[in-house]
């Protein structure tokens, strides 16, 4: 064979290999959506209970589309995740794609500050740039 495992033999078939790759990746991907749901429901437990603070970039970019905070902090609890950063060296935070008041798309970045356990902030919020974003607004496109 044209490789070899990291032992430096061939392995038995590719499809042992290709098994053992997948188990790995599978776990890998359940480890991070275990991590993503956990970032999602420490912020929504935290604006459940009022903690809830908003960026100085985050009044910013709500200004500039026109989104109001009530929509944004009401519209969490049917939001889904697009990308986790459960060790960001500020603090674990989450992209989510939510939906305003009017139905437009919005994505929301919340975090928790690194070393605290309490505010939700919500780091920017914007609608989505529809050359940036797939149809389904949470796949960039390439």
């Amino acid at each position: 064979m044209a490789w070899r495992s990291r032992f430096g033999v061939a392995p038995a078939s590719a499809e042992i290999c290709w098994s053992a790759y997948s188990l790995a990746g599978q776990e890998r991907l359940r480890k991070w959506y275990r991590l993503s749901e956990r970032t999602l429901e420490r912020i929504r437990a935290l604006v459940q209970k009022g903690e809830v603070r908003v960026s100085a970039h985050g009044y910013d970019e709500l200004a500039a589309d026109e989104v109001q905070i009530r929509d944004v902090v009401e519209g969490l609890a049917s939001a889904v995740v697009i990308e986790d950063y459960p060790e960001y060296s500020k603090g674990p935070c989450v992209l989510v794609l939510q939906r305003d008041g009017a139905d437009r798309p919005v994505h929301v970045v919340w975090g928790i500050p690194a070393g605290r356990e309490t505010p939700a902030v919500v780091v920017t919020a914007y609608c989505p740039d529809p050359t940036k974003w797939d149809e389904t607004w949470q796949r960039r496109r390439r």
